[in-house]
């Protein structure tokens, strides 16, 4: 049962998730869906549907149909790195996963996850993503997955630019990009240009406003890419995508 489609504010949403509160948030659980099943989560690194397997389902399966062995992936926007998890699973030993996360209490818990699972093909850079490198205020929202760079925002973190990083020679030209950052995807995305432009990754979008939807699209477009829709909606009205160039 996809436990994440039912609002938890619902009559049904509260009684079903009642007996999950009872779980210690210290606990380490097997994830009991997809091709992540049986591998290692930390109960209080986020909500429930992260071990239930129900968690974002449609770009999980979007990433079981795409990802092949020897990929190499970067996650945007990693968060407590169950993205980064599977798309490690799914390229196996010969491929690599940049994971990039700028706030520090999602960062320790994508790193214990990552030690948990022993997957050492993931890399983790503890940074914003955007279009140039340097350093930015973080508005932590309301919730550890609403986090995003903000003028007033009271965190400072890192950011990074992914074409400075590649002409440096800190990453591998990826072939999917998972581009996941409340608000700032086109940002990031623009500081990705020339490596989009060459490398022609397939990326997974989840844009979090209208705007950012919208200049997104603008981007990807002139750089030759076409959209496949996740969740049924127009694609003026959807957040879910997968872009993949012509």
């Amino acid at each position: 049962m996809n436990f994440s489609k039912i609002n938890y504010q619902s009559f049904l949403g509260k009684l079903l998730r009642l007996p999950l509160r009872l779980i210690p948030k210290k606990m380490v659980l097997p994830i009991l869906q997809g091709s992540l099943r049986g591998r290692k989560w930390i109960v209080g690194a986020g909500e429930h549907g992260y071990w239930l397997g129900s968690y974002e389902i449609n770009k999980r399966k979007a990433f079981e149909r795409e990802i092949t062995p020897g990929a190499v992936v970067y996650d945007i926007g990693a968060n407590v790195g169950y993205f980064s998890l599977l798309a490690a699973i799914l390229a196996g030993d010969e491929g690599k996963v940049y994971a990039f996360e700028p706030l520090p209490r999602n960062v320790m818990f994508l790193r214990k996850h990552v030690e948990l699972n022993q997957l050492d093909t993931i890399e983790v850079f503890e940074a914003a993503v955007s279009d140039h490198a340097g350093e930015a205020s973080f508005d932590l929202g309301s919730s550890t997955a609403m986090g995003h760079l903000a003028d007033t925002g009271k965190l400072k973190v890192q950011m990074v630019c992914l074409d400075e990083l590649l002409s440096d020679g800190q990453l591998r030209p990826p072939d999917y990009m998972k581009v996941d950052v409340e608000g700032a995807e086109f940002i990031a995305l623009s500081g990705a240009r020339n490596l989009l432009a060459e490398y022609h990754p397939i990326l997974f979008l989840d844009t979090h406003n209208r705007e950012a939807h919208q200049e997104t699209i603008r981007l990807l477009k002139d750089l030759g890419y076409h959209f496949d829709v996740l969740d049924g909606k127009q694609i003026e009205e959807t957040k879910e995508l997968v872009a993949r160039s012509t």
